[in-house]
C-alpha cells in the first residue's frame, strides 16, 4: 500500500476518540486547553499552502500519544490539514517502516504527506527535549533485575504522565518541535 492508501484506511479524530478506552479524558483535557501560540501562527503561513495531510500511528494507552496527539490536532486545525489515525498494533506493516532508531515501534509517529501521497516529513515519537526528560527519569531507575524496578518504573510513568497533562512548557516544546519539522519541508 502507498501512503495515500494508508491515509484512506485511517479513522478521523472523532472515530479515534470514540473508540478510546485509556487516556481519553487526559488527552481531551490537553486538547481543550492548548492553543497554538500567535508567534507560531506567523511561522506557519507558508505551510498551509502545501495542503498536507497527516497519518498518525498511535494507541490510546500511550502516554506520549496522550500529549502529542492533541497538540498535533491543534496545529493541523490551524493549517487545515486532515488527520487520520491508525492504531499501531493493527497496522504493523506501516509501523515497521517508521521504527525509532531502526528497532522500536515507539509511538506516536506523524507522517505528513502531500496530496499525491508523498511523504514530506515524519515526526515522533517525542520532541528532543522531552526525550531528554524521559532519559533523565529512566536513568534514576534501578537495574531491571532489581526487585524495586517495576514499582519505581510505575512511579516514573505516573510522574511523566502528570507532567504531560499539567506542564504547559512541555506542550510548547512539542509544539515547537512539530512546527520545526513542518518548516523543514
Amino acid at each position: 500500500m502507498n501512503l495515500n492508501d494508508w491515509y484512506e484506511k485511517g479513522i478521523t479524530f472523532e472515530q479515534y476518540k470514540n473508540q478510546m478506552t485509556v487516556n481519553k479524558d487526559e488527552m481531551l483535557s490537553i486538547y481543550n486547553r492548548f492553543q497554538v501560540k500567535e508567534d507560531e501562527l506567523e511561522r506557519l503561513k507558508n505551510i498551509q499552502e502545501k495542503k498536507l495531510n497527516v497519518i498518525v500511528l498511535t494507541e490510546d494507552w500511550c502516554g506520549d500519544a496522550l500529549v502529542n496527539n492533541p497538540i498535533l490536532l491543534k496545529i493541523a486545525e490551524v493549517l487545515k490539514m486532515d488527520v487520520r489515525f491508525l492504531l499501531r498494533d493493527q497496522n504493523l506493516e506501516l509501523m515497521d517502516q517508521y521504527l525509532t532508531n531502526g528497532t522500536s515501534r515507539s509511538i506516536p509517529i506523524f507522517i505528513f504527506i502531500d496530496q499525491h501521497g508523498q511523504e514530506q516529513a515524519v515526526w515522533g515519537p517525542r520532541a528532543a527535549k522531552i526525550q531528554q526528560l524521559v532519559d533523565q527519569e529512566k536513568s534514576k531507575l534501578p537495574n531491571v533485575d532489581s526487585p524495586e524496578f517495576k514499582e519505581m518504573q510505575n512511579e516514573m510513568i505516573a510522574r511523566l504522565k502528570k507532567s504531560y497533562i499539567e506542564d504547559e512548557s512541555i506542550w510548547r516544546e512539542i509544539e515547537k518541535s512539530i512546527i520545526n519539522s513542518l518548516l523543514s519541508i
